[in-house]
């Protein structure tokens, strides 16, 4: 008898344990949604705004993905064109490179993705190129460290699957440069490259998984009680 009374206590404990750890799963995704939401709300707000200055170098320590990610900003400079870098993309026309151009700016330098051109595409002769003094309004983006496409950027090579800051502005040999890249806006004119088609989106499935963890909590805690109802009886 009192191997049957332990027996229940550890499967009530058991049980116990299994339903407080999934409903603490539901209010974590819960609390996620909120969270989620707000970012995009936030973001929206960003994205939609009136273009800001770019940070300059006093301000680039507290740049931030929370408080700075998909700002609308505004440089003005000069491109190194000899300098761009062609780092490999997929967007909604199809499969090809970000070109990522250095413009020097009045005490710093930042890269710039002046937009999508097609992998056949990719000679610079076909290009805009804009020369002299040129303002530039766009998203900030933050560097993209480590590489993509699950494939890991080659600078020796002049391969490059991700958008990243430190490694491209050393291969390029570039200096004072800012530790985010702006996603140029569209331009009036067309032609290549083709700027604007930043995608920004946010996974928001939080709800599904807060309905789930919840969902089999309520089936463990209906289990036990069947069990133990099945052992008075």
């Amino acid at each position: 008898m009192r191997t049957i009374r332990l027996g229940r206590a550890a499967f009530n404990l058991a049980s116990a344990l299994a339903v407080t750890g999934l409903v603490a799963l539901g209010i974590w995704q819960v609390e996620r949604r909120t969270w989620k939401l707000d970012l995009i709300a936030r973001v929206e707000a960003r994205v939609s705004a009136a273009p800001t200055p770019a940070p300059g170098p006093a301000a680039w320590p507290s740049v931030t993905e929370a408080s700075d990610a998909y700002r609308h900003v505004r440089v003005s400079g000069r491109f190194r064109h000899e300098s761009t870098t062609l780092v490999q993309a997929v967007t909604a026309l199809g499969g090809g490179f970000w070109v990522l151009t250095p413009l020097v700016s009045e005490g710093f330098t930042v890269l710039v993705n002046r937009g999508f051109v097609p992998s056949d595409r990719r000679d610079p002769a076909g290009w805009r190129r804009p020369e002299g003094e040129v303002v530039v309004t766009g998203l900030l983006r933050l560097t993209e460290p480590g590489g993509a496409f699950l494939r890991s950027n080659a600078p020796p090579e002049n391969r490059w699957y991700s958008r990243d800051v430190a490694v491209i502005a050393s291969a390029r040999g570039l200096s004072d440069v800012a530790p985010y890249f702006i996603d140029a806006d569209a331009g009036p004119e067309g032609g290549l490259p083709v700027g604007g088609l930043t995608v920004v989106a946010f996974h928001n499935n939080h709800l599904v998984y807060a309905l789930t963890w919840f969902t089999l909590a309520a089936m463990m805690l209906g289990a036990a009680i069947y069990v133990n109802g099945e052992r008075r009886r």
